[in-house]
């Protein structure tokens, strides 16, 4: 890494280049992602018009990474994660390129497009650890904190972009909107080969199942850290809500493909808009408290979500429930790696990758699944009053995590 020639390290990361090319990959990638996901979701909605098979969607993606858990962390730990990174990512552009083909195509069957996405969950399954333990080895401690805001800062513009871009190219063509998305694949894998290789601590422990479990062991035998990915997991399980987007948009405002690309946008504005905040004044004490506060802030926005008809609102509901969750997961993430040890990070951001998966996609599926039982409105009300719920009783039943002030451990 590199950064100005001064007496302290820099505090900022993007004065150091490894970094820079991180930063551009996730930001590459997260676009393509957004692409294809407003995309899938459209398609198969379009074609069938089932909720359920919107939750499938999720489930598909979510699995790989549950059933690999023990594989993937272990992997991240033992070799290069730059190489793990562009061997996933190429795997990735074989997906855009196959969802390209089934669209060409014109089949009436659905199940190849689920097989591409389960083929498109394992190569993130294998990404997020690597990626997730790559960024603490590219800035010193003392940048980790703004790299993760800044870092996610670039997911959430691609959140904010990615869907509107996608609605819109989708509607022109989707063979023009899954060609982009693999494009943009290609420069990302530029962009990887392009970070300097990092110095990478590994474990010599021979492989064994003491070895595999070793990221449960840390977490679960550390309360502040079990109890920050929890409560994100049960909080945005129960009340995510992007699952129904397309039936918000379709069946309740009424709109189109171009509208549901903005209000799948409306997270991500909250969300740089809370960063660039962050940025200039991140948490430095009361982060528990923080913490929990924005949780339930999250769950109460997205009831907001859910009781609107009218489309304005609704995408300033989702605003807000970015800009919660921007600060919680910041927290969050920063907590997790700073106490983290380095010989055992790829492990423990494979199990924070399932939980975090678990909160998304398996949210989702829960979406999915609750709105075709009893419809999506209620399916989303439920699920904000849920949130709330959950930040009450993890505020409760983990008291370390909500008195901890400050975001290193050595200051808690």
């Amino acid at each position: 890494m590199t950064a100005p020639a001064t007496a302290a390290p820099s505090r900022y990361a993007f004065h150091y280049t490894g970094f820079r090319f991180f930063w551009a990959t996730t930001l590459l990638v997260s676009f393509a992602v957004q692409i294809m996901s407003v995309s899938i979701a459209w398609q198969i909605y379009d074609v069938t018009g089932n909720a359920f098979l919107l939750g499938l969607v999720g489930l598909s993606l979510f699995l790989p990474a549950l059933v690999l858990i023990l594989v993937t962390g272990l992997t991240a730990d033992r070799f290069n994660r730059r190489g793990i990174m562009a061997i996933c990512l190429s795997v990735e552009l074989l997906c855009a390129g196959g969802f390209l083909l089934f669209v060409n195509a014109q089949a009436h069957e659905i199940w190849p497009i689920f097989a591409i996405l389960v083929a498109l969950g394992t190569a993130r399954a294998f990404w997020n650890p690597a990626a997730q333990s790559l960024a603490p080895n590219l800035v010193p401690p003392e940048a980790l904190a703004n790299a993760i805001t800044t870092n996610m800062s670039a997911w959430q513009f691609a959140s904010i972009a990615g869907p509107a871009a996608g609605g819109l190219l989708y509607g022109i063509s989707p063979t023009v909107a899954f060609g982009t998305a693999a494009t943009l694949i290609v420069i990302a894998i530029v962009c990887v080969l392009m970070i300097p290789k990092p110095v990478q601590v590994r474990g010599q422990q021979a492989t064994s199942l003491e070895t595999m479990f070793a990221g449960f062991r840390y977490i679960f035998s550390n309360k502040v850290v079990l109890g920050a990915i929890s409560l994100d997991m049960f909080a945005v399980m129960l009340s995510g809500a992007y699952a129904l987007m397309p039936v918000y948009a379709k069946d309740i405002l009424h709109a189109g493909p171009q509208e549901l690309g903005f209000l799948r946008a409306g997270p991500g504005i909250g969300a740089i808009l809370m960063g660039l905040v962050l940025m200039r004044f991140p948490v430095r004490d009361h982060a528990g408290r923080t913490l929990f506060v924005f949780v339930a802030l999250f769950g109460a926005f997205t009831v907001l979500f859910g009781f609107s008809t009218n489309a304005w609102l609704s995408v300033v509901a989702l605003v807000l429930v970015g800009a919660s969750d921007m600060v919680s997961v910041t927290i969050r993430e920063t907590i997790m790696q700073l106490w983290t040890p380095e010989e055992v990070r790829g492990r423990v951001n494979a199990v924070n990758s399932v939980f975090i998966g678990a909160s998304n996609e398996l949210g989702e599926f829960r979406a999915g699944t609750v709105a075709a039982l009893i419809g999506p409105v209620p399916a989303v009300v439920l699920g904000g009053f849920g949130a709330i719920a959950v930040a009450g009783i993890w505020a409760t039943i983990f008291p370390d995590l909500r008195n901890q002030r400050h975001l290193d451990e050595k200051r808690a």
